[in-house]
């Protein structure tokens, strides 16, 4: 590597263009990237995303909500909000302010009698009117009135092990109609319970999003809200309840952001008789579940990776962890809608106190230098109808009801782990199948099924919330469409107050409505139905078992080949240790552990190695079992006469082709590094790099691949603009 040292007598002044303001929103009007932040704006978290997401309209130690706003806009930002739904920083409403009224009270509450709270004075809430009306008149309108027309709610949560409040006693009473029932006295009771709190937070969000749309009209603004949540993947496990899936029903909804990230990702799950974590695997089921619930909708999708997460690892957890998310996220080639990071002040100015130590360090050099080039990938990330090597048509239902069995555990009902679901999922995802999850609250959209070849369900931790959904379910095995059913039906959840019990319908299980449809007898010892022109197979096992146990999913994993191959004619049922995706010019690529087969995946260059900060060209690349990789393939540049950054630590304005020479103003944060690699058509005889105000910096170091014709270029970044200007 080579220090530059070039300088020319004349030196174009780059001042006034690096002044000019970027503007997002003019070049990408429907903000392709995004990211979160409760600061005003400072050079250190200028990531340069599309949007700024400004958090909160309660005063913070950096500035008022307005100015952090303005901070934002003059630095060229969309700027959006984002607040939370289930608590917040509300203290005129929790301390009376607002109205004369204390509203501490509207907590939410445990069986022992404590307040869950998310911080000092800030308790999750049940969402009561007082809290809806509050939200309207002193959040929403004063966010309008500031000139923001995207609204984020963040995460509709109300803990399962709470409803004990007076509050949820006295919406209960509103909802059922008869006296509130403690959820721990029976199943039934906990399943209303749920359903109840998922119902609150449903109706809190109407009203709010209808309530957004209609002021915003009224100043002449088109207003969209969106939900950022957990999947349901994630509060099921976690035991926390929440619209999901069903808020996309809602006019006022525009769309969600995905909240998936190291923290959810890593919770630990049971795969052949083993619990540990299983990040990459998670986050493809959270990330796949948030999609299903969307994409029939057709709403809008941001997916969400964090570089760290909230409690002390190390940097190189993190770092591991973050590109297996990101990898996640990317395998998804129909979405290209990013929140890029959250909390960018957290993540390049607060030092982090390590696992098992007593130091607390600043993100190192190259980990922020990694982040940088990962978000200006996602800047670029293109949409593609490419598929994940493989077999991409099985599908596994789910349902908003997965999250109302979860706690308490009623007559030795146990779900450890919520491996009832991973059963369904993990033995296909291990052998390289890249599932699919099928939302039943979905089922009415066509497209919802039409893709799926095998579908499993199974009723053994979620209950269907109408009898619609298995009517959609036998038309489409009629069509053609195998279904595999898993389940003993023996949990104590199957015989609670619901519709396939009440009014004219008296069935025992809500399969056994199912079957009747499909006219089917499980129980003549048959295990494989015809019907119309579909197949129906009926597992009577729990589907936890193929996980908890060792070496127990491989019957599962027969019927599987025999109901793809035999029955929908799918082809072969193509098993592996990898998943792949060509999606435009990166090779995204994931090998899983725990697989029969154990050789890495080779892939032949030249490519440039995106997770290696160094961005070093290689002639060919392996990855390991466990590991996941992100590759810049050069001979799918479209124009390699082009002269083209083809990936870098900054985002890249004012590009200029002239003759021999090439140039272009780069920003990042300041106190990161910019590391570069530029397609030339030669080795450049000059190389000029000057700060916004035109002086040289003579810091930058270089160096020339002649295999793949491109040039290293690495020097400190910042926000104001770097100009480089290159010569050959």
């Amino acid at each position: 590597m080579k220090r530059i040292y070039i300088l020319i007598g004349c030196i174009v002044t780059v001042s006034s263009l690096m002044a000019q303001s970027y503007n997002p929103a003019k070049e990408n009007p429907r903000q392709k990237t995004t990211f979160q932040t409760a600061h005003v704006w400072i050079p250190e978290i200028d990531v340069r995303a599309d949007a700024a997401i400004v958090y909160g309209v309660s005063e913070t130690n950096q500035a008022p909500f307005e100015e952090r706003v303005k901070s934002w806009k003059e630095r060229g930002y969309q700027v959006d909000f984002m607040t939370g739904i289930a608590w917040g920083q509300y203290f005129d409403y929790f301390l009376g302010k607002w109205d004369g009224q204390n509203h501490l009270g509207v907590g939410q509450v445990t069986i022992k009698g404590d307040t869950i709270m998310h911080g000092r004075n800030m308790p999750y809430v049940v969402p009561v009117q007082s809290f809806i009306d509050y939200m309207k008149e002193k959040v929403i309108k004063r966010v309008i009135d500031a000139g923001i027309t995207n609204i984020f709610l963040e995460e509709p949560e109300f803990w399962a092990r709470a409803g004990y409040s007076q509050p949820f006693k006295e919406e209960w009473k509103k909802y059922y109609g008869f006296d509130w029932r403690p959820q721990d006295a029976s199943p039934e009771n906990t399943y209303l319970s749920n359903k109840l709190k998922y119902h609150l937070f449903y109706n809190a969000i109407d009203q709010v999003s209808v309530y957004a749309k209609q002021y915003g009209k009224s100043k002449g603004k088109e207003v969209k809200v969106y939900i950022p949540t957990h999947s349901l993947v994630n509060y099921s496990s976690w035991q926390i309840v929440s619209p999901e899936a069903s808020l996309a029903s809602l006019p006022g909804i525009d769309g969600y952001i995905a909240q998936v990230w190291t923290g959810t990702s890593r919770e630990p799950v049971y795969f052949n008789g083993k619990k540990r974590e299983r990040v990459f695997e998670n986050a493809f089921l959270e990330y796949g579940s948030m999609l299903s619930m969307t994409a029939p909708t057709k709403r809008k999708l941001f997916f969400l990776t964090d570089p760290i997460e909230d409690w002390p690892r190390d940097w190189a957890d993190y770092k591991k962890n973050y590109q297996a998310t990101f990898t996640a996220q990317i395998l998804y080639p129909t979405v290209d809608n990013y929140e890029v990071m959250p909390w960018p002040e957290r993540i390049y100015t607060r030092p982090y106190k390590l696992a098992n130590s007593d130091s607390a360090v600043l993100i190192p050099k190259y980990y922020s230098t990694q982040m940088q080039v990962m978000i200006n990938v996602l800047n670029k990330m293109p949409l593609s109808s490419n598929k994940i090597n493989g077999v991409n048509d099985i599908g596994v239902l789910m349902s908003n009801s997965l999250m109302f069995q979860r706690f308490p555990t009623h007559n030795s009902y146990e779900d450890p782990q919520f491996s009832n679901f991973y059963g369904q999922t993990l033995p296909l995802v291990k052998r390289g199948i890249a599932v699919q999850t099928v939302h039943a609250e979905n089922l009415a959209y066509p497209a919802t099924l039409s893709q799926i070849k095998v579908l499993v369900m199974s009723y053994s931790n979620m209950k269907p919330d109408k009898p619609e959904v298995h009517q959609h379910i036998t038309d489409w095995v009629k069509k053609g469409g195998v279904l595999i059913y898993v389940g003993k039906d023996d949990d104590p959840y199957q015989s609670v107050m619901e519709w396939w019990n009440t009014k004219d319908n008296q069935y025992k299980t809500p399969s056994a409505h199912l079957f009747k449809l499909l006219n089917i007898d499980p129980l003549s010892g048959k295990e494989k139905f015809t019907v119309g022109k579909g197949t129906v197979y009926v597992i009577k096992e729990n589907p936890k078992e193929f996980v908890l146990k060792q070496n127990n999913d491989t019957a599962y994993m027969n019927i599987i080949q025999q109901a793809y191959e035999a029955d929908a004619k799918a082809g072969k049922l193509i098993t592996k240790n990898n998943f792949y995706l060509e999606r435009g010019p990166y090779d995204i690529i994931s090998v899983m552990d725990e697989n029969a087969d154990a050789k890495p995946y080779h892939i032949n260059g030249p490519v440039i190695d995106l997770f290696d900060p160094k961005l070093p060209v290689l002639a060919s690349k392996d990855v390991q079992p466990g590991e996941q990789s992100l590759l810049f393939d050069i001979n799918r540049i479209a124009d390699k006469s082009k002269p083209q950054v083809l990936a870098s630590a900054s985002r890249n304005y004012d590009e200029k082709i002239e003759g021999r020479s090439y140039s272009f103003i780069a920003k990042s944060p300041v106190n990161t590094n910019n590391v570069m690699r530029i397609l030339l058509p030669e080795n450049a005889k000059q190389i000029i790099v000057t700060d916004n105000k035109g002086k040289v910096i003579n810091n930058a170091q270089s160096s020339w691949d002649e295999s793949s014709k491109t040039l290293f270029l690495q020097f400190d970044n910042n926000p104001d603009g770097v100009k480089v200007q290159l010569k050959w």
